[in-house]
């Protein structure tokens, strides 16, 4: 996240939000998205940042601790009233070097289209890729929100120095 924030409002912005979060963690940062929604359920702090997908995975898991960790928590969507929230994205790319142009581009097609991405969607707990999907009803339940808008580009030409400012602040 340190590598939007460099994008959006600078590098001295990045380093005071990066000194922001180190200053306030509850515990040093281990585990995985679900390990910190567990330490939210346990008390360790009062809010993580998780992938929402993973709330769902959690919410249908076989495993009754992982149910009833993501029970107590709630989603909550960062800066609707500025730049929004950041996501993640999957892409996939067709190289020039690509020896199966036309079926690299019918799998292309394939995957982005509205029968994949109903399935994928509604097996994995993400929001779709096409437009014309709608997200899998417990993400309809969180509601809408503003999605930022940044060039990814711009977040690969940012990453290394974002990594930077957060060895820099003591980010463990």
């Amino acid at each position: 996240m340190t590598v939007w924030v460099k994008a959006r409002d600078g590098e001295e912005a990045a380093q005071k939000w990066a000194q922001g979060i180190v200053a306030n963690l509850a515990r040093p940062p281990k585990g995985n998205d679900r390990d910190q929604v567990k330490a939210i359920a346990a008390g360790e702090g009062d809010v993580a940042i998780v992938n929402t997908y993973y709330i769902g995975k959690m919410l249908h898991s076989s495993d009754p601790e992982e149910v009833k960790a993501a029970q107590k928590v709630g989603v909550f969507f960062p800066n609707q009233q500025t730049s929004g929230t950041h996501i993640n994205v999957s892409g996939i790319g067709l190289t020039v070097a690509a020896q199966n142009r036309e079926n690299a581009v019918k799998l292309m097609e394939f995957l982005a289209g509205k029968q994949a991405q109903e399935q994928f969607a509604q097996a994995n707990f993400e929001y779709p890729a096409n437009p014309a999907v709608q997200p899998a009803p417990l993400l309809q339940s969180w509601g809408d929100f503003k999605a930022q808008d940044i060039n990814l580009t711009v977040l690969g030409e940012n990453n290394a120095r974002a990594v930077r400012i957060f060895d820099a602040v003591g980010w463990k």
